[in-house]
């Protein structure tokens, strides 16, 4: 498999494109979760959050990704709707930085998803009420245990509070590793999602 070079991607035209072609080279090389991401947001006291999701779609429109509107990260994209995203494949030794504002999927294309999920992980949606106190994980997993018992053999719908979001990038950065720190940086940056994109290299 032919893997780019810091002298291919310092002149890509297509912030996409590029990103398609690390994060499929990055699937063939990293161990373990290739797609996954840190989200950052903020509270309304403009105190950072972030945590690791798993992008679920990738293109010109922007990163998806899913989870529960009830949790830190839906609150916070309800009141603030912007977010950063990191990809960090240590493998290759490369970052793809994505910020921009953020918003909510059609519940077609969240059903659509939730309907691809292993059964215990649509069990998990309607058992976790993320982000708040849990007592033990003895209760947890007696909450799967009582959902997977409602449901039976059934269809498992998608909980009312389970949604999906798409950050659609206003700069897309991304960074190779150069020896003695001499790293490699461009940035792409827009001033609205309908307006072209301007590709500017950085010092490290």
């Amino acid at each position: 498999m032919s893997v780019s070079t810091p002298a291919d991607f310092t002149e890509a035209e297509d912030p996409f494109a590029l990103f398609q072609r690390w994060h499929d080279e990055a699937a063939a090389a990293e161990i373990n979760d290739p797609e996954a991401m840190a989200v950052a947001t903020v509270d309304d006291d403009g105190l950072p959050d972030v945590r690791t999701l798993l992008c679920k779609g990738a293109d010109a429109r922007g990163l998806v990704f899913y989870g529960n509107i009830e949790s830190a990260k839906g609150r916070e994209l309800a009141a603030h709707p912007k977010a950063a995203a990191l990809f960090h494949w240590k493998t290759l030794r490369r970052q793809a930085r994505f910020r921009g504002p953020v918003g909510p999927l059609t519940d077609a294309e969240v059903d659509g998803y939730f309907a691809t999920r292993p059964r215990q992980s649509r069990i998990g949606a309607w058992a976790s009420q993320q982000s708040r106190p849990l007592e033990s994980r003895a209760a947890l997993l007696a909450a799967a245990e009582s959902y997977a018992r409602r449901f039976g053999d059934g269809d498992i719908p998608r909980p009312p509070y389970w949604r999906g979001w798409r950050l659609t990038p206003l700069e897309i950065e991304f960074w190779h590793d150069g020896a003695f720190r001499l790293h490699d940086r461009v940035r792409f940056s827009r001033a609205t999602p309908e307006t072209p994109w301007e590709r500017r290299r950085l010092f490290p």
